[in-house]
Formats: structure tokens, sequence, C-alpha cells
């Protein structure tokens, strides 16, 4: 008997994706994805996000297939061999980000991410925030419109955007990248080992006010970030055999 008896299938709302799904359900029967063997994400890297942030605790292997746009969190899309398929696949484990924001009054805000951590300046003047590694302070003074720390998972996505390097998705290490900086203006950030503790201050937060984003978790007018690797919590995403997300990172490098 398979392993991949029962699956789920979840799909974005695009008409491509939920045509998708309709005939893979016809086809391969429809579990309910607390109870299934696999989820198989049908849409692009946002639902693919949408997925593993929705079931972060359960243990379930997500299997995305691609019927979005860009897709590097996915494989190509083809309805027949789809169990034969589940059980050739490699998976690669990830850990989220664990951020604390607590805000101008005090509050306090939790989230997770997958891909990256940032903090954003949130009106027109640059944010001032001053940044500590462990409890020390490695930087007094950063002005910048943000910062992110990103996973090796997330280090190909806003990240390479904000010339940050990219990470082997084993590596045990996450990135410290400035997104436009001013002073120090030659600073192009750090790579840190995975169990780092990264606080994150806001200066001058009534003035400069800053939010904090965990991947699609927004909250505004923040004075303090913290953010660690949550290492107790182990997501398993599925790739088919020569197309696993640790050779996409590496193909990624050499431009294709």
């Amino acid at each position: 008997m398979s392993r991949f008896s029962k699956i789920a299938f979840v799909a974005s709302d695009t008409k491509e994706a939920e045509s998708a799904r309709a005939k893979l359900v016809e086809r391969y029967g429809d579990a309910p994805p607390e109870s299934a063997d696999a989820i198989v994400a049908l849409g692009g890297d946002g639902l693919m996000l949408q997925t593993m942030h929705r079931h972060l605790n359960s243990g379930i292997p997500i299997y995305g297939m691609n019927r979005g746009s860009v897709g590097f969190l996915l494989n190509d899309y083809y309805e027949d061999g789809l169990v034969d398929r589940l059980e050739r696949t490699e998976i690669t484990v990830i850990h989220p980000l664990h951020m604390t924001a607590r805000g101008i009054n005090g509050e306090a805000h939790e989230a997770l991410a997958i891909n990256e951590v940032s903090l954003f300046r949130q009106r027109y003047q640059a944010a001032k925030l001053r940044i500590a590694v462990d409890g020390k302070v490695r930087l007094d003074e950063l002005i910048c419109d943000g910062i992110l720390i990103s996973t090796p998972a997330g280090s190909t996505a806003y990240n390479l955007s904000a010339h940050g390097p990219i990470l082997p998705i084993n590596a045990p290490l996450l990135t410290l990248t400035p997104i436009s900086p001013f002073r120090p203006r030659r600073w192009r950030g750090a790579l840190l080992p995975n169990d780092a503790k990264v606080e994150i201050e806001v200066l001058e937060p009534e003035k400069r006010p800053a939010s904090a984003v965990a991947d699609h978790t927004e909250f505004r007018d923040i004075a303090r970030v913290e953010v660690r690797e949550e290492s107790g919590i182990d997501i398993f995403m599925m790739f088919d055999p020569g197309h696993t997300l640790a050779e996409r990172v590496l193909a990624e490098q050499f431009g294709y």
C-alpha cells in the first residue's frame, strides 16, 4: 500500500489552480488536510507559503505544483502518476524564524516567518536602527529604508533582491541584509549562525516610525524586534528528484 493513499489538495483562487484541483480531486480523491499523508498545493509561491504557515505544526509533508508564475518553491504540474511522484520525492526540512515585535505603546506581537523578517521605514524619513547580536551591539546606528533577516529558504527571495547573499538550503546560517543603507553607506550586511538572537531597536520611533513584517504578517509603529530561528518546528517540503530546493538555490547562483 502506498504511503500516500490520503492526499489533500489546496489551491489558490485563480481559475487555472482551481481547475487543476478539480481534476486531481476527481482522480485521486481529497482527504482533510489534518489527516492527510501529504498536502498538494496548487498555485504559486505565495500559495505554497500560505500552506506551510497553515500547517506549520502538523508534520505533514507539502508538495507544491506550479499553477502560478515563478514557482521557485514548486514542482512542475502533471496530472498523471501523482502517487508515484510523491513516493519518489526528496524531502527538504526547513525551520521558520520567530519574531517578537514590541510596539511604541509596549504591546508585544509574535509571528513566524518562513522566508524573512523585515523592518521597514513607515514614512518618508529613513529609519534609524541599532543592531545587537546575542546581546552585543554590533551597529550603533544604521540609517536605511529597512533591514531583513532571512532563512536559507528565503535567501533567494526578497533578500536576493536587496543584494543579500544566497545561502545553501542546509547551511546553518541566517542573512542580515540592509535595505538601501545610507549610513554606513558601504555596510552590506552580515552572515550569522542560525542560533543567533538578533535584536533591532528603532531609534527615534515616533519621529521615524517603522513596521515589522514576518512574511505576510505586518505590525506597525514598532520600537524593537527580536528574531531567532524556531528550531523546534520542522517543515517538510517535497521535491521531485533532481529538482530539489538545494539544487534550485545552487542554480540561482549561476543565473539559470
